[in-house]
């Protein structure tokens, strides 16, 4: 063990690549699409950094291409979370053991090779994966999980740090225990940065984890742990199992030595997992940790005073981008009509006008949606708008799952703030707007706050400051990340931590130092150096 005191210093942000025409990243980038099309992955099981094939396997598609099989993952049952968790048991007490600074050395050097020689290739995975743009996926696989390390990494160093104050003839001390037992982290498809922040995050801060990474993401997933395994995490520590939910969850949530849960998904699979925990309570070793963030309806209100130019911008960026399959997406949006009359037009023309098609096709701002599921739910909602009196499509609208999951960024007018699509979140390229009269933006605020069950992500646009303030103090509650005069998606690690609250998650917010502290049990240390050797006190000398 080294007796020094290490740095990390604070890092900064990843840059991103423009993959502009003629530049060297987007030729790079066009040749690693190729050689993965071209090729048919085999994905393993990791267990104790041991590849393990099952026999049930699921293929990996291109969401805009479904026909085209990117690979063949294996799933994992009941026998292989036993056999993990025994695996992760095993490595736990050396892996807390190792200087805190060797950990960390691990992740950085996977930062490292994500944003230098596996750049390419965790993009274009996530490119053909997960049907992601060019720029979505260098913002996402290579730049926001570098970032997720590296600044990762520096808060841990910010939480051992943190000592207790002593007095004299003695020293105080905070041991920072990774918690007793394993971490169970569950990722989404939508980012491949997620999927690999959800198992590092507890793992640097000395824990074991089984990794349960989205069914419809494994192959960018893949990608992740190779470059882990390659940077040199020690077998056991994260464990890959891909299978389907209940399969992986049910085996999981049942074992003695959970100790705690990273997840992002939906609310309802966060709300079984939750109940799961309360139900299995008196068997654990240990109370687990639950964080997880789980969507959100995110809004967009603009006031009169709003640049309109800037509102179109935040209203098609906020919505459209990767298909809106972001959590926090602008999903509604409440306008008002003195605006409504001049913005309507150009928004349309403008939504109307989005190229759309696979992601390999650099022209193109909408891809596919993931799945099969997703597209009919969508669509779903699509229909039940073109169908309602009190609704209308302004553009878009049609669904074509012939090829690709494909469904047309679609904006619908509403005349019922409380209409199906203003209330439900989609998770697709939807967005539904209320336009309501100048004199009533108090009152639409309040509606804004009382309208959704989540509290994620939420944007105001107004030039003027009294209206910006009092949409930030009626809506306090309703967002975890609010945007002022700018689109509601897009936090940078270590500029805006992400999460919110209500049916929107723990908001434990990633990308900071109040995630990484659920991921440690403090051990208070006192050692007094001059002991006492009377039992009597002063005070008890006279009567």
């Amino acid at each position: 063990m080294s007796n020094a005191r290490h740095r990390i210093d604070f890092p900064s942000n990843e840059p991103v690549n423009s993959y502009a025409p003629g530049t060297p990243e987007r030729a790079r980038l066009k040749q690693a699409l190729e050689e993965l099309a071209g090729t048919k992955a085999e994905i393993p099981l990791i267990i104790d950094g041991k590849a393990v094939e099952t026999g049930k396997t699921v293929d990996c598609v291109m969401p805009h291409d479904h026909a085209h099989v990117l690979g063949r993952a294996q799933l994992a049952g009941s026998q292989e979370v036993e056999t993990a968790i025994e695996a992760a048991r095993r490595a736990a007490p050396a892996w807390a053991d190792m200087d805190w600074a060797d950990r960390l050395a691990i992740f950085l050097k996977a930062a490292d090779l994500l944003s230098g020689p596996w750049r390419d290739r965790v993009n274009a995975a996530t490119m053909h994966g997960v049907s992601k743009n060019a720029y979505q996926s260098e913002i996402d696989a290579a730049c926001e999980l570098s970032d997720f390390l590296r600044f990762n990494a520096y808060f841990a160093t910010e939480i051992y740090a943190q000592q207790p104050i002593s007095s004299p003839q003695m020293w105080n001390r905070l041991d920072y225990r990774p918690l007793e037992g394993f971490v169970f982290a569950v990722s989404p498809f939508n980012f491949t940065a997620i999927g690999g922040n959800l198992p590092t995050a507890p793992a640097m801060m000395g824990n074991v984890v089984l990794w349960k990474p989205a069914s419809s993401a494994i192959y960018p997933a893949w990608i992740v742990m190779q470059v882990l395994m390659e940077a040199g995490l020690p077998p056991g520590v994260i464990n890959f199992l891909p299978g389907r939910g209940s399969d992986v969850g049910d085996p999981v949530m049942a074992s003695e030595h959970l100790a705690g849960v990273h997840f992002t998904g939906s609310t309802a699979i966060f709300q079984r997992l939750w109940k799961q925990v309360a139900d299995n309570i008196e068997n654990y070793r240990t109370y687990p940790r639950i964080v997880g963030e789980t969507g959100g309806k995110d809004f967009i209100v603009a006031h009169a005073s709003a640049d309109p130019k800037a509102l179109q911008t935040g209203l098609v960026r906020g919505a459209f981008e990767y298909q809106g399959q972001k959590c926090s997406a602008a999903s509604r949006a409440y306008i008002p009509a003195s605006i409504w009359k001049d913005l309507q037009a150009p928004l349309v023309e403008e939504v109307g006008a989005l190229k759309m098609g696979p992601p390999t096709d650099f022209r193109n701002f909408v891809n596919a949606v993931i799945d099969k599921s997703a597209f009919d739910s969508i669509k779903g909602y699509i229909d039940a708008a073109a169908a309602a009196d009190d609704a209308e499509i302004l553009v878009g609208g049609k669904c074509d799952d012939s090829t690709g999951y494909f469904i047309e960024p679609t904006i619908i007018l509403t005349s019922n703030p409380r209409f199906l699509t203003m209330e439900e979140e989609i998770f697709g390229p939807v967005l539904t707007i209320y336009v309501y009269e100048d004199a009533d933006y108090s009152e639409v605020l309040e509606l804004c706050d009382t309208t959704s069950p989540y509290a994620l992500t939420g944007a105001i646009f107004a030039r003027e400051k009294a209206a910006v303030l009092e949409a930030m103090n009626a809506l306090r509650n309703a967002a975890g990340n609010f945007y002022v005069n700018d689109k509601p998606t897009g936090a940078v690690v270590g500029q805006q931590p992400f999460g919110g609250a209500r049916a929107s998650g723990t908001n434990d917010k990633a990308g900071s130092a109040l995630n990484m502290i659920r991921w440690v049990s403090p051990r208070t240390l006192k050692e007094t150096f001059v002991s006492p050797t009377e039992t009597s006190y002063p005070f008890m000398g006279e009567e």
